[in-house]
C-alpha cells in the first residue's frame, strides 16, 4: 500500500532539474561522492549496495532512453520529468501495489520498538508488518514536502540534527538584481565563490550560472547555497558572493585583452568596443559599478580606470 497525502504522485518528482528530472550522474563513485556537499561518505554504502549506474539500468529497463550532459548529468531524452514519474507510476502498478492518495498521515503506529502500521488524519488506522517513511525534508511545502517524516522520526527514537536549505537558489538585495537588468540572463563556465566576512573564499564552485529577479540560482549558485546558509546562521545579516566570468584567466591578461580592444578601435564607445568580450547584458552593470560613461570613447577613458575594470 502506498500512502499519499497530495492528490497524484510524483509531485515533487515533475518539478525536479528544472521540469526535466536528472535522474542521476554518470561520474565514477569516488569523484560522485566527493561532489555531494557536506559529508558525501555516508553515502558510500547505500551507493554500493545499488549504484547510480543501476539507477541508470533501472530506468532504461522501463524503456526511457537517457541521455548525459554537463558534469556527468543523466537527463530523460523526452526532456520532461513526466516521463520518469509516468515510468515509475507505472511500475507501481505493475507490480500489485494499492495507490492511496489524498490521505495523509498524522502518525506512525509503534508496538515496542516495531512499527505496526500508521494513522491517517482521518482517523483511520492501517496495520501493516512494516512502515517505510518516504517524506521528504522539507524544502517544497506546495508540493507536499513539509517535514512530516521528521516528527515520527523523533517519536520513534531518532535524533533530528538542525535543518538548514542546501541546494537553493540564492537571494540578493544588490540594486542590478532589484532592477531585473539582468533576469534570465545565464552564464556558462563561470565561477561562483563565497567569501567571509575578510573576503577569503571559503568554496567556489565552476560551471553555469543564471540571474533571476530575486538573486542567483543555476547548478553553481545550488551547490554554493549550503555554505551561504551557513554563515547567514552564524550571525551575518548578508555573504558576499564573487562571479570570475573568466575562470582560466588572471586579471593581468583580462585587462590587457580589454585594452587591446579599446586602442584597436579608440573612436568607437566602451560599450560597443567590449561588445563580444561579455554578454552583452552585463556589460552596462559592470561599466557602471566602476563609474565609465557606457558611451565615452575608448580614448576618453584613462588607464586607471580601465585598470579598475
Amino acid at each position: 500500500l502506498l500512502v499519499d497525502k497530495g492528490d497524484r504522485l510524483g509531485r515533487k518528482l515533475a518539478i525536479s532539474g528544472g521540469g526535466r528530472c536528472n535522474v542521476t550522474n554518470n561520474k565514477e563513485l569516488d569523484e560522485l561522492i566527493r561532489n555531494i556537499p557536506g559529508n558525501g561518505r555516508f553515502l558510500y554504502s547505500a551507493l554500493s549496495r545499488f549504484s547510480n549506474r543501476d539507477i541508470i539500468r533501472f530506468f532504461e529497463d522501463l524503456g526511457i532512453t537517457l541521455k548525459e550532459e554537463d558534469n556527468g548529468r543523466m537527463f530523460p531524452v523526452s526532456d520532461k520529468a513526466k516521463t520518469v514519474v509516468d515510468a515509475l507510476v507505472g511500475q507501481v502498478r505493475k507490480n500489485g501495489v494499492e495507490i492511496m492518495v489524498n490521505a495523509p498521515v498524522d502518525r506512525v503506529l509503534y508496538d515496542g520498538d516495531r512499527a505496526v502500521g500508521v494513522r491517517l488524519k482521518s482517523g483511520r488506522a492501517l496495520s501493516s508488518r512494516c512502515v517505510v517513511v518516504a517524506s521528504g525534508g522539507k524544502s517544497v511545502p506546495r508540493t507536499g514536502s513539509t517535514g512530516d517524516g521528521y516528527a515520527w522520526a523523533r517519536e520513534a527514537g531518532h535524533t533530528i540534527t538542525p535543518l538548514y536549505p542546501t541546494e537553493v537558489p540564492i537571494t540578493s538585495g544588490d540594486s542590478f538584481i532589484r532592477s531585473r537588468e539582468l533576469q534570465g540572463l545565464a552564464l556558462r563556465d563561470v565561477a561562483l565563490a563565497v567569501l567571509d566576512e575578510r573576503g577569503k573564499t571559503i568554496v567556489s564552485h565552476r560551471g553555469d550560472l543564471l540571474f533571476t529577479h530575486f538573486g542567483l540560482s543555476g547548478p553553481i549558485a545550488l551547490r554554493c547555497s549550503q555554505f551561504v546558509v551557513k554563515q547567514l546562521a552564524k550571525g551575518n545579516s548578508a555573504v558576499p558572493l564573487a562571479i570570475d566570468l573568466f575562470p582560466d584567466r588572471t586579471a593581468e591578461e583580462i585587462g590587457e585583452s580589454a585594452l587591446s580592444k579599446a586602442k584597436e578601435e579608440p573612436k568607437k564607445a566602451v560599450v560597443n568596443a567590449l561588445k563580444g568580450f561579455l554578454p552583452e547584458r552585463i556589460l552596462p552593470v559592470l561599466l557602471h559599478e566602476v563609474r565609465m560613461n557606457p558611451h565615452a570613447t575608448c580614448s576618453e577613458i584613462p588607464l586607471r580606470q580601465w585598470r579598475t575594470l
